[in-house]
């Protein structure tokens, strides 16, 4: 139900994800009136949305829409952010007072975002992880310059000395063996010999006989 006391634009677009914001005017002597704004097709049956204060031209929020009433140029407006496609429908911008309220009907259609949009949103995130990419390099020099360090120092420490005491080990084994008849061994036999000559002289032992008698 239009009234000759307020009026609105009529008929306003938005696109998805963008905001919307939407002037009404009304007639001098309404400025400490309550104004609203309010969905639906149907005047006697539709749903109040946000409102202003009574006496106040201070701005008001509920979600994603606010209002703020202006008496300077009596006008009121209405913000719409983040739209959505189906915020699409009918409102009104209206006057609170005793009796019938005052309104004027908006049609409000959102249309979808381009395709293009999307496509630059992506095209700048595959541009920001491009400029961040070359940082993972640095991070495997480092990492390859640290376990060189550790492998030098394993074969200083730990692989060198191993390798010097096979070495030595081989060479121990391989050493030339020195000969038995070098040094006597102990409880050794006496030559063959010293035996031999003491058979060959039977007079020395018949002496040796004799003489311990």
């Amino acid at each position: 139900m239009g009234s000759s006391a307020i009026s609105g634009p009529g008929a306003v677009r938005g696109v998805e994800q963008g905001s919307l914001t939407v002037w009404c005017q009304y007639d001098p002597g309404y400025e400490p009136y309550v104004k609203w704004w309010c969905r639906g097709a149907d005047w006697s049956s539709c749903c109040f949305v946000v409102k202003t204060i009574h006496g106040s031209e201070k701005e008001v929020k509920k979600g994603r829409v606010s209002i703020k009433d202006n008496w300077e140029n009596r006008s009121f407006t209405m913000t719409v952010e983040k739209l959505r496609v189906d915020d699409s429908d009918t409102y009104w911008c209206g006057i609170e007072r005793v009796g019938a309220d005052l309104g004027d009907d908006v049609d409000v259609t959102i249309d979808p975002a381009p395709t293009e949009a999307v496509s630059i949103s992506t095209r700048a995130t595959s541009n920001a992880n491009m400029f961040t990419a070359p940082v993972a390099p640095e991070e495997n020099q480092w990492q390859l310059s640290l376990l060189g360090s550790v492998h030098f120092l394993l074969l200083v420490f730990l692989k060198v000395p191993l390798l010097l005491g096979m070495l030595g080990a081989v060479l121990w084994v391989n050493r030339p063996l020195r000969s038995s008849r070098g040094k006597p061994q102990e409880n050794q036999q006496p030559p063959c010999s010293s035996t031999l000559s003491r058979e060959k002289d039977p007079q020395t032992e018949e002496k040796g006989i004799f003489l311990r008698r």
